[in-house]
């Protein structure tokens, strides 16, 4: 009895995880996807540190936007409704990720989710920096990420931070260097990548930003997220149908 009870038990808690794994979000059918892209600035992890999409979401509700965040992951923090409406946690932001690891999963991710009409690429290359990295390699993975994106919409539109400082005592020189590097990259970018369908947008995180807005070494407290959020809005109300 009790060997026959043990095998039930296992076959419970195998079948009870293939469920979780096996039901996926339902794909979108908002006219207006975004998706909320990169690492931890795009995760957060209230109460040390914020991410802008919160701040995002509520100016978009205020001006009566319709849209949806997508993304296969889910915040857990605690976010006070917003006329009456509850926080949108869908993102796909991963605390450590570098633009590899990034490149290496897209496809994966988007698979679950389809393809988003306007993604949001936040500070690229940042955690390559961190890591010391080949900023040469972050390039070629930024320029594979939006190929990824283009080849699955055509008529994608992506918007890609020149991204904001860490704070001015932590960003030594070769950090500097390379933030420095990719602001002038990311114009190129632009360029080279925008199509006749696919805008692939500037927002520039940097000028203006300060220690003031860092809860930490590199990530927004509250008035960050506040600024970061406000130099999307800026772009995306112009931009949503």
């Amino acid at each position: 009895m009790k060997s026959n009870f043990l095998i039930l038990t296992i076959i419970c808690f195998l079948s009870c995880n293939e469920i979780g794994v096996d039901n996926p979000k339902p794909i979108s059918t908002s006219i207006n996807k975004i998706l909320c892209l990169g690492a931890s600035r795009v995760e957060g992890e209230r109460p040390n540190f914020e991410s802008y999409r919160y701040e995002l979401w509520k100016k978009l509700i205020h001006n009566n936007f319709t849209f949806d965040f997508i993304g296969t992951q889910s915040d857990n923090a605690k976010y006070p409704p917003f006329k009456s409406l509850n926080f949108d946690i869908d993102h796909e932001g991963r605390g450590g990720w570098t633009s590899g690891d990034i490149l290496e999963d897209l496809e994966g991710w988007l698979k679950e989710t389809g393809s988003p009409d306007i993604v949001l690429l936040s500070s690229p290359g940042g955690n390559d920096a961190l890591e010391d990295l080949p900023y040469s390699n972050a390039v070629l993975n930024i320029n594979s990420i939006i190929d990824i994106f283009q080849n699955i919409n055509p008529n994608i539109t992506i918007i890609i931070e020149q991204m904001a400082p860490g704070h001015s005592e932590f960003m030594t020189s070769e950090l500097t260097f390379f933030w420095e590097s990719m602001r002038n990259e990311v114009l190129k970018i632009a360029d080279n990548k925008s199509t006749l369908t696919s805008q692939i947008i500037l927002v520039d995180m940097y000028s203006g930003f300060d220690d003031s807005l860092l809860a930490d070494d590199v990530h927004y407290n509250e008035d960050g997220a506040k600024f970061i959020s406000n130099r999307y809005f800026n772009i995306l109300k112009n931009l949503l149908k």
